[in-house]
């Protein structure tokens, strides 16, 4: 249950990150709502994740998920260019968080 919740706070990292990019430095009320939202319940699953997941492992696997999801995200609405090179390191970073599940 533990790795379930971290996945989907690492999921809400990429949310809040998107957010927090869209209230034009917490200046828009919507974005920044759901920044705040995103961002304490990101932080709740993640520290909840880590009674059980010791907190390097726990912290190396939200942050890959997170930053993976935001980037896609990014390429997805092409407000970042999209390029094989990106896919492959994104890849990458799964495939790393995949083996960090693996040998834990």
């Amino acid at each position: 249950m533990s790795w379930l919740v971290l996945a989907l706070s690492g999921a809400l990292e990429a949310v809040w990150a998107v957010a927090l990019g869209r209230s034009d430095g917490l200046s828009r009320l919507v974005p920044s709502i759901v920044f705040v939202a995103g961002l304490t319940a990101s932080m709740a699953g993640l520290a909840w994740a880590m009674r059980t997941i010791p907190t390097g492992t726990a912290y190396a696997v939200w942050v890959g998920i997170g930053a993976t999801l935001t980037v896609a995200w990014s390429m997805a609405t092409g407000t970042e260019d999209a390029s094989v090179v990106k896919v492959l390191l994104l890849a990458g970073i799964v495939g790393c968080v995949i083996g960090l599940k693996v040998v834990s």
